[in-house]
């Protein structure tokens, strides 16, 4: 029966909502109230948490079954390399990894590795939190002195997003590589790509992985339907194919040589996909190492999104505009009023401007006694985001300043098909020395 009169009132009110429209009335579209969130969803789609806290990562962890990285694993990092360990290992943002381990001790045995991250052009400009894995694997090059490769996957967002042409989705990729290189890439070790220029040179990898995933397994991991293009289905192969050495012969000849890919931890079924397949076609599996998300102005609920302008900083931002959205947008978890914030303290779980100052402070001792004393009470909301908005404006002036360097001649450098030594300069040495 109450089938049977809904069936009666939705083809009532379509009738009316046509007589509206012949009489050009206007016609109220009804919203579906969204659904409340009661679990973490985490997916390279998706990212929004159940609690105002944010992700529970530990939680995460388990689901992926990838390992927690540990302050004895940092300890070992910081003797194998012999450098500080950077602050998102430190306080960690990275997090995660599978296989870490497993690098160190090559490297720790003069065996080189590389590292391969990348990026999804699907914005001209670039946001803070895009940056976060490039400026690691920056740090990661510099401490390792091994080769870099940085895919610019234009070809998945023509296949995601509407109504993007390839033209758009290649010139995006151009403006998010002189981003990219503004980060201090060394241009002798470091080879950035868009997919559409190299697809040739991946092609036979993206073949043999795509070979041994399923369908069932593409809609399983991804969650797409029959009515998804089919590019969305083979994509997943051609950004597997950078995890393979094969696939830059022009850096790694014919060795099989291991990888390292730093990335956000929504990319990691990407990579669960591509350990499974390397397997099975006689590849090394790639580690990975995985770092939190930067979350968005209004909280941390979700990350920072391009395409909304008030939940992110964008590298373009001036001064003006990054102070202005810090102090209107960035949720606080000081109290409402300076006596109750003297009285009561704030809730660092919720602060975002706490928060990105644990990404970009590098100052360990003095982001303890910020986050000490603004949990007291002695600090209050706006002299927090006070020390936010400097770090923060400091930090994209020097971006944009980097960024006006990047002239045609150095994006050819860098793209450039061309021999790069995958030896760091310190085995050379010690085999001298021997």
């Amino acid at each position: 029966i109450n089938a049977e009169y809904m069936g009666i009132h939705l083809r009532a009110r379509n009738l009316l909502d046509l007589k509206k429209m012949e009489k050009k009335e206007p016609v109220v579209v009804e919203k579906m109230p969204e659904a409340e969130v009661t679990e973490d969803i985490v997916d390279p789609f998706r990212i929004e948490a159940a609690s105002e806290k944010g992700i529970d990562y530990e939680k995460l962890i388990k689901k992926f079954g990838c390992s927690k990285i540990t302050p004895e694993l940092v300890e070992k990092f910081e003797k194998v390399t012999g450098k500080k360990a950077h602050r998102f290992l430190r306080r960690g943002i990275f997090f995660s990894h599978r296989d870490l381990d497993i690098i160190l001790d090559l490297y720790s045995k003069k065996k080189p590795f590389f590292i391969y991250t990348g990026r999804g052009p699907s914005s001209e400009s670039l946001h803070l939190g895009h940056l976060i894995p490039f400026v690691f694997t920056k740090y990661l090059q510099d401490v390792f002195d091994v080769p870099v490769v940085i895919q610019l996957t234009d070809d998945e967002k023509y296949y995601h997003k509407f109504p993007l042409d390839i033209p758009d989705c290649q010139k995006y990729a151009i403006e998010n590589i002189k981003d990219i290189i503004a980060c201090g890439f060394n241009p002798a070790k470091t080879f950035i790509f868009r997919d559409t220029d190299y697809i040739s040179h991946l092609y036979l990898n993206s073949l043999k992985v795509a070979k041994h995933v399923t369908l069932s397994q593409i809609k399983g991991i991804f969650g797409f339907n029959d009515s998804d293009n089919v590019g969305k289905f083979a994509f997943p192969a051609v950004q597997a194919a950078p995890s393979f050495s094969s696939s830059f012969p022009h850096i790694f000849g014919a060795e099989n040589v291991p990888c390292l890919i730093p990335q956000a931890i929504d990319q990691d079924p990407y990579f669960r996909m591509t350990r499974d397949a390397a397997t099975k076609i006689n590849f090394l599996k790639p580690a990975c190492i995985h770092s939190v998300f930067f979350p968005a102005l209004q909280g941390k609920k979700g990350k920072m999104s391009g395409s909304i302008e008030s939940s992110s900083i964008f590298c373009t931002d001036t001064a003006k505009d990054i102070k202005t959205k810090i102090n209107k947008y960035a949720l606080s978890g000081g109290q409402a009023t300076k006596e109750e914030q003297r009285a009561k303290g704030a809730n660092l779980d919720v602060d975002v401007p706490y928060h990105y100052l644990k990404f970009f402070l590098e100052d360990d001792a003095k982001l303890e006694e910020i986050g000490q004393k603004y949990q007291k009470g002695e600090l209050l909301t706006g002299e927090v985001k006070a020390i936010l908005i400097k770090e923060l404006q400091d930090l994209v002036a020097t971006h944009q300043k980097n960024r006006a360097n990047v002239t045609k001649e150095v994006l050819d450098q860098f793209m450039s098909i061309r021999p790069i030594d995958p030896i760091p300069a310190a085995f050379k040495l010690s085999l001298i020395h021997i």
